[in-house]
């Protein structure tokens, strides 16, 4: 039998008391001529569920919490308890389709059944649908098992053949042969096997954050920092990746630096729209999970190839340009490693990989080992090809991380087929006007592509200092 490991337990510890730690994301599709509803995405899942035999199983406490729990195939698996279908009023906006997936996201999954829900919600304007995937974190480590979003989709509206299916559901255990396990274990390796709250408590120490401890250096102040409520917000921004490749080659930066300059000019504009000092010398710090190359990794080894980079997010710097050079050296440090993995290798890891990699990198985030930070952001960069389900066409993909002990906004930035997709996760109570964040990282976006005209570069500097209604 496989146990929990033990910062899997201490994610389940995290949760007991405070936010939910599953991750999600949200597609919206053009259903193809044969239309996509309820039924076809069950027969997708049902036909692809092969590859991800973990979203089959289920966690067992071992009798008196003398161990972590186990991992047991579901023996009442109940594929349509998983895959749900769910509206918005017709024609459904996407206002209306973020206020849906706030609600769904701020729900704990289950923990009696495997870790995971599917939705199919309709109604959306120009037949559009849109598909919400729930994963627990403990589900997706990137070795054995990836994000079940990652397999149903197709690069193309060929039909494939149905994948030989002959699950059978393996005996549970008896709580007699789980405590001969746990024993056995035990005293093979005792650090193995210590009860699973005394494990928690164990990887907690290393991840004061988990606890909202303040360890060493504090994260700098920030209306971010707050005891979080049991409800969310979810707000969408898409963007053009022509705009971002623009800045890139005027300034000579990466997609990836423009992206995070980005952020940091939003988050500059929205302190400002709070009243909020910016003072020349202000940062904001974020949690980046960055890809790496190891070489004596197997390609399929994704959960070894995330680190977890801490980056200073000048908020007060008042010219994007400065802001691009800053956040563009400060990553300079991982890029001069020769391990940072390049874009086209990480689209072309098993298919659609930025599911998989939001999922491990809200991991990393979680498993912080005490170092500070205000909000976590997650990029991961997808084909620039269309891809389908059932042949319907995706057309967008918005992550949603899940929020930290105390940290009210959590950003994930996925690019796809010509656009970029920002999803922002936010404290339904502290950041009401998570709307504004959204409104503020376009404006910060076209703020940056203002400076690659000949025009605005011959401009008195400090033009773009105000704010993000600036032109």
């Amino acid at each position: 039998m496989e146990r929990l490991r033990p910062g899997d337990v201490a994610l389940l510890d995290i949760e007991s008391g405070g936010p939910p730690m599953h991750v999600a994301t949200v597609e919206v599709f053009e259903p193809g001529p044969e239309g996509f509803d309820h039924a076809r995405l069950l027969a997708l899942i049902g036909d692809r569920l092969a590859f991800v035999p973990r979203y089959r199983q289920r966690l067992l406490p071992v009798p008196g919490g003398l161990a972590a729990p186990v991992w047991v195939d579901d023996a009442d698996f109940d594929l349509t308890y998983h895959v749900r279908e769910s509206a918005v009023p017709r024609p459904g906006t996407m206002a209306q389709l973020e206020e849906l997936v706030s609600r769904i996201i701020a729900r704990p999954l289950d923990r009696s059944r495997p870790l995971w829900e599917m939705y199919l919600i309709e109604g959306l304007e120009d037949g559009r649908v849109a598909i919400l995937a729930k994963s627990h974190q403990t589900l997706v480590d990137g070795v054995s098992t990836i994000d079940l979003g990652q397999v149903i989709l197709d690069h193309d509206t060929v039909a494939r053949e149905r994948i030989p299916d002959d699950w059978v559901p393996r005996r549970e255990p008896s709580a007699l042969s789980m405590l001969a396990a746990a024993a056995q274990t035990r005293a093979a390796a005792p650090d193995v096997t210590a009860p699973a709250r005394a494990v928690a408590r164990a990887a907690l120490r290393h991840n004061p954050l988990a606890l909202g401890v303040r360890a060493g250096r504090s994260a700098p102040e920030s209306p971010l920092q707050t005891t979080l409520s049991q409800q969310r917000r979810f707000h969408t921004v898409r963007t053009d990746l022509d705009d971002y490749r623009q800045v890139r080659r005027f300034h000579g930066a990466t997609v990836n630096d423009v992206v995070l300059a980005t952020v940091t000019g939003a988050l500059r504009f929205w302190l400002m729209t709070r009243a909020e000092s910016v003072h020349s010398s202000r940062q904001l710090r974020a949690m980046v999970p960055m890809s790496v190359l190891d070489n004596d990794l197997e390609p399929t080894s994704l959960g070894s190839q995330v680190t977890g980079t801490v980056l200073a997010l000048p908020i007060g710097e008042s010219s994007p340009v400065v802001r691009l050079h800053q956040v563009s050296y400060a990553l300079k440090a991982h890029k001069d490693t020769g391990k940072a993995v390049s874009a086209l290798r990480l689209i072309g890891v098993g298919g659609f990989a930025p599911t998989t990699f939001h999922a491990l990198g809200a991991r990393v985030a979680a498993d912080s080992r005490g170092r500070e930070f205000n909000l976590v952001v997650t990029n991961v960069p997808g084909p620039q090809f269309p891809l389908y389900a059932a042949g319907a066409r995706m057309l967008e993909t918005y992550p949603a991380q899940p929020l930290l002990p105390d940290h009210a906004m959590a950003i994930g930035v996925t690019s796809y087929d010509g656009g970029v997709y920002y999803g922002i996760t936010a404290d339904r109570d502290a950041i009401p006007d998570v709307d504004v964040v959204g409104q503020c990282l376009s404006e910060a976006l076209a703020e940056l592509v203002d400076t690659t005209s000949e025009t605005r570069m011959r401009a008195p500097r400090g033009r773009t200092a105000d704010g993000p209604l600036d032109g």
